[in-house]
């Protein structure tokens, strides 16, 4: 069977990759994991069983490559049991799961969640790991240990070095651990590549659609095709102990239509969650915006302004052009400012 670097190799040749050094610096690590995973497990009474490889923390800039690399390796294991995930994602699982097990009375309700994962896997590939939910902080340290201990190795990527993670999070220094577990764990790896594939896809293309008719809806679906590789799952995030939930989300892309967004009682909270969880958010179907729907406008103003503060990048099909989606009503001046943001969004250079 041929190693990762062959396969990616051939990927370049071909023209499905482009080779990029940063990445083939990359590939190695993987191929360690690999490798020690395909070791058979000596089993006997008096055998130990060998110790798990150290996982992987990739980290680096948006479009670097890390979820495609990520990706390539998952399909390249051989039957190894594993599973590709989005953290997010995951720990949603991971705290319905502890929801069930309190029911039946137990007061530890990690160590048996963390038993089930164990049992299913051998390893864990999360896609952009990030701590910004308290709830998520103090539980994750005591949930890695345990699976860890059980000999589940961990892949993950993220856009930001351990020591960033929750970052100015409540009770931090209570987190402090789970990011010492990390490096002793995992093997730290900084995706340093200058280009950002993603940005270079969309440069130079249109990303903003109008009016919504059919060749809107179409020309969204082949953006998401391109960008995101695949069909979506939801992606459910937890603001203040309720639930914001996007229709489609994969490889950091995320889509859902307007109502979902707007038409929902959600807020700056929301918002700012939504804007850090995604790379990219493709918004299906904004109205013309008038003092019938100014509750929805008001919203829609406000998730702007979280996407363009986080630089997120937008693609959306809407009524109007930008100037005329609000020409009558209250809040028409405050929303040439909005206007505004929308035009700059659409440039080919927006968020680097």
């Amino acid at each position: 069977m041929t190693s990762l670097s062959q396969h990616y190799m051939s990927l370049t040749q071909d023209g499905t990759l482009i080779a990029d050094p940063a990445q083939i610096a990359a590939l190695p690590e993987f191929e360690r994991v690999h490798d020690a995973l395909l070791q058979p497990v000596k089993k006997g009474l008096f055998r130990k069983a060998p110790e798990p490889p150290k996982g992987v923390y990739f980290w680096g800039g948006v479009g670097r490559g890390k979820s495609m690399l990520m990706d390539l390796f998952v399909e390249h294991l051989d039957g190894i049991p594993a599973r590709r995930v989005h953290f997010h994602a995951f720990m949603q699982e991971i705290h319905a799961a502890m929801h069930e097990v309190r029911k039946s009375g137990v007061e530890d309700a990690i160590s048996p969640v963390a038993a089930d994962v164990a049992a299913s896997v051998r390893l864990l590939a999360f896609d952009e790991m990030q701590i910004s939910d308290i709830t998520d902080a103090m539980i994750v340290g005591r949930l890695f240990e345990a699976l860890f201990s059980a000999g589940v190795v961990v892949i993950t990527t993220s856009n930001r070095h351990p020591d960033e993670l929750y970052k100015n999070g409540l009770n931090r220094d209570l987190f402090l651990p789970f990011i010492a577990l990390i490096k002793e764990r995992m093997v730290v790896h900084e995706l340093v590549s200058p280009t950002d594939y993603r940005q270079d896809r969309l440069g130079g293309q249109q990303v903003y659609f109008t009016p919504v008719n059919s060749d809107a809806r179409k020309a969204m679906d082949a953006v998401w095709d391109d960008l995101a590789g695949g069909p979506g799952t939801p992606l459910i995030l937890k603001v203040k102990g309720r639930d914001v939930e996007l229709p489609a989300f994969r490889n950091s892309v995320a889509r859902a239509g307007f109502h979902d967004l707007c038409g929902k009682p959600l807020g700056p909270a929301d918002y700012l969650t939504l804007a850090e969880a995604v790379k990219v958010l493709m918004i299906d179907g904004i109205p013309s915006l008038s003092r019938s729907n100014f509750n929805e406008a008001k919203r829609f103003v406000t998730l702007i302004d979280a996407l363009y503060e986080a630089k997120v990048r937008l693609i959306c099909s809407a009524a109007a052009k930008p100037e005329m989606l609000y020409v009558e009503g209250e809040g028409t001046f405050e929303f040439e400012r909005t206007a505004s943001r929308l035009r700059e969004m659409q440039g080919s250079d927006w968020g680097q």
